[in-house]
């Protein structure tokens, strides 16, 4: 879940953003004193989408029909791939994962997947206290570019290996990675797995 925010409009410089990065939000809750992953995991909040980021509670509106579609047939083409390969296991929906302890940050990918190594057996009903080792972030017209570039480093320091961020308005995928090493492909192109999900592979333009 990336909330809104726009493109990202700038690379992410490993050298200087995988330090702390303080996040543009939509709304934060005026709750004091800092939240822990286990009160947000037992807050109500109807209708809206949340994350915990350093203690601070984030809310956002839900993602709009584009943003649901897009999500929707990039989980059915991962999850076929996933269920072929027994490489591990896909989340959606907005699955809570908890990054960093005290203060807590607790993200929310659109879609996630955890290779089969690191799933925790039996999965738990709580957050999943990893990083997952792909995470796909799907832009919506009003994502702000600080809060994705905050988003993304907060996945890789935690030690995700691959991370997309999906721009429908351009178009276009930029893909972050844990050596630091970053590209951009256009619909024309595909979506690679890499060493991460090897062997998976769609074009850009069939998800959009």
């Amino acid at each position: 879940m990336v909330g809104h925010m726009k493109s990202v409009d700038r690379p992410l410089n490993p050298a200087t953003t995988l330090l702390p990065v303080t996040a543009e939000h939509a709304y934060v809750s005026g709750m004091s004193p800092l939240m822990t992953a286990e009160e947000l995991l037992h807050t109500s909040l109807p209708n809206k989408r949340a994350e915990l980021v350093r203690g601070r509670l984030i809310i956002r509106e839900p993602p709009g029909g584009q943003h649901g579609s897009i999500t929707a047939t990039l989980t059915m083409r991962l999850a076929n791939h996933v269920d072929l390969t027994g490489a591990g296991r896909l989340f959606a929906g907005d699955t809570g994962f908890k990054l960093s302890r005290e203060p807590d940050t607790v993200r929310a990918p659109d879609i996630a997947f955890v290779r089969r190594e690191q799933l925790p057996t039996p999965i738990p009903t709580a957050y999943l206290e990893c990083a997952p080792d792909l995470v796909v972030e799907i832009l919506s017209p009003h994502d702000r570019p600080g809060e994705t570039l905050a988003k993304v480093a907060d996945w890789i320091a935690a030690g995700a290996r691959l991370v997309w961020v999906i721009d429908p308005q351009r178009r276009l995928t930029r893909i972050y990675r844990s050596d630091g090493t970053e590209s951009t492909i256009s619909e024309t192109d595909a979506l690679s797995g890499e060493d991460v999900l090897p062997g998976f592979s769609c074009s850009l333009a069939s998800v959009l």
